[in-house]
């Protein structure tokens, strides 16, 4: 049900008393006055605490620095006058007894009158003795069709013309934002650019960064990887490749449901993290980091405070991709956990936010230990798909030292032998391949000459894989991975070793 919709539904059924959740003011006033108006035909008073009541001439000023005055305005009005009085932040003054006993009696006042008061707050802090009395409303952040309108009057305003992607990854950019935040955006890329073109998907992706930034549990990941970064792993490259404008208008028209995420398994240095970096890069997409760490709060309830922030940041900021690394170390163990049961409501909610989010956040965990993770995540219906990143083949051996070695060495980079070096780096992961080509570095440096082939298998030599070290670990994930209960990311009947 839109806004609007449910505003009038709320005050035709004069319910004495509304809460209403955001972060846009202006635009929540604006069109309140405006359903007000040409809907409902009632009289708009607005109060602060700095200014008291404004926009009626009979009561200018009245109530300043006052709050429980200003309630005796909406107490004392003529009775048949039907009104709307809109308190902005008087969620901060709830806690005080005089005005919590006012509001309760008004509540039983308004029941029989057409008045309501309207509460405007950025946070929902209702005490537990006036939660029976005051409903919460939701204004969201402007939608697709809003931020289309405001981009077309922009673009018509300064006659100029945009093609129809630019227009479209315009206002996908665009969303989270409020339109106060998109008209400021906006003015300030033309002010820079005098125009709007591909650079300003740069400027608005760097103004979410600054929302972002304003919570210590999320932090926005500069992504500069590509998915041909990645060696081998063509499955998941297939499976990315399709759902790469999934996000897009046309799949929507379409009829296709927005990709819900991935969960990526295998041992450390297979390129879980890399994948994040790299589909973030390929999807065009804003990548917020969670730290597991900050999730879990010392103090009761703060835990499950700061996931509910989490998403409301990440829905905010959607369409996005958040990134989840080593998930199975922040849910191992639930079960056994002494913290009162806090990791338990934890992940009850987070499992159930991944089953019902209807906002395009797009999820990849990463895992290494798969006995660690609770059954509940690892459920169909959590994510899209689960792939189990095992070691790289042979072939995808020589693919990732090509890969880094033209990183390196971007003119001479063909006079390796990638033959040899994929033979003895068997059982190697992605990391632990560029780090031997890092050591054979070090060594030619040392000697003041150009490094080869040869220092490089020296290296590989010298170097013990984590997968010798945590064999068992090893061969229960591949065991499970060819039991059929999960997806590899790489093709066994192309990569052989």
């Amino acid at each position: 049900m839109k806004f609007n919709d449910e505003l009038s539904l709320f005050l035709k059924a004069r319910y004495p008393i509304i809460y209403i959740n955001t972060i846009e003011e202006d635009r929540v006033e604006y069109i309140i006055r405006k359903n007000g108006k040409t809907n409902l035909n009632r009289s708009i008073y607005s109060w602060d605490f700095v200014d008291g009541y404004t926009n009626n001439p009979n009561n200018e000023g009245f109530a300043k620095k006052n709050p429980l005055q200003a309630l005796e305005l909406a107490e004392r009005l003529n009775k048949e006058t039907p009104a709307i009085f809109l308190l902005k932040d008087f969620n901060r003054f709830l806690t005080d007894l005089s005005i919590s006993r006012k509001l309760r009696n008004i509540s039983r006042i308004f029941k029989l009158e057409p008045k309501t008061l309207i509460i405007i707050g950025s946070e929902i802090t209702i005490p537990k003795e006036l939660q029976d009395i005051i409903t919460v409303l939701q204004f969201q952040l402007p939608l697709e069709d809003e931020i289309s309108q405001e981009v077309t009057r922009l673009i018509n305003s300064l006659n100029i013309e945009i093609n129809s992607q630019l227009f479209e990854n315009l206002t996908s950019a665009c969303q989270g934002l409020s339109l106060e935040r998109i008209r400021r955006v906006l003015s300030k890329i033309i002010a820079t650019y005098k125009t709007i073109d591909d650079n300003s998907i740069a400027v608005l992706l760097s103004e979410k960064k600054q929302i972002i930034s304003q919570t210590e549990i999320l932090e926005y990941a500069s992504v500069n990887e590509k998915i041909a970064n990645l060696g081998g792993l063509n499955n998941l490259k297939d499976w990315l490749r399709k759902r790469k404008t999934a996000f897009s208008i046309q799949a929507s028209n379409y009829g296709l449901p927005t990709p819900r995420g991935l969960l990526l398994i295998g041992i450390q240095g297979t390129g879980k993290s890399l994948a994040a970096k790299a589909i973030a890069n390929e999807w065009q997409l804003p990548l917020l980091k969670l730290d597991v760490g900050k999730l879990f709060g010392g103090i009761v309830g703060e835990s499950e405070s700061r996931l509910r922030q989490m998403i409301n940041v990440a829905e905010t900021i959607s369409p996005c991709i958040l990134w989840i690394d080593e998930i199975d170390k922040a849910f191992s163990n639930t079960e056994s956990k002494g913290d009162s049961g806090t990791s338990n409501r934890v992940l009850a909610t987070f499992i159930s936010w991944l089953s019902e989010k209807t906002k395009p956040v797009f999820v990849i965990s990463t895992a290494n230990n798969i006995d660690l993770l609770p059954l509940e995540i690892i459920r169909k219906g959590r994510f899209d798909e689960i792939f189990f990143l095992d070691l790289p083949q042979k072939k995808e051996r020589e693919e990732i030292f090509k890969i880094h070695l033209e990183e390196f060495r971007p003119n001479s980079w063909k006079s390796f032998n990638y033959s040899k070096l994929a033979k003895l780096s068997e059982s190697f992961s992605g990391a632990e391949i560029r780090q031997s080509i890092i050591e054979g570095m070090y060594h030619a440096f040392y000697e003041k000459r150009e490094f080869t082939t040869d220092d490089i298998c020296m290296a590989l030599n010298d170097l013990i894989p984590l997968a010798h070290l945590e064999s068992n670990q090893m061969l229960k994930l591949q065991n499970w991975a060819s039991s059929g209960r999960i997806r590899l990311a790489s093709s066994k009947n192309i990569y052989l070793n």
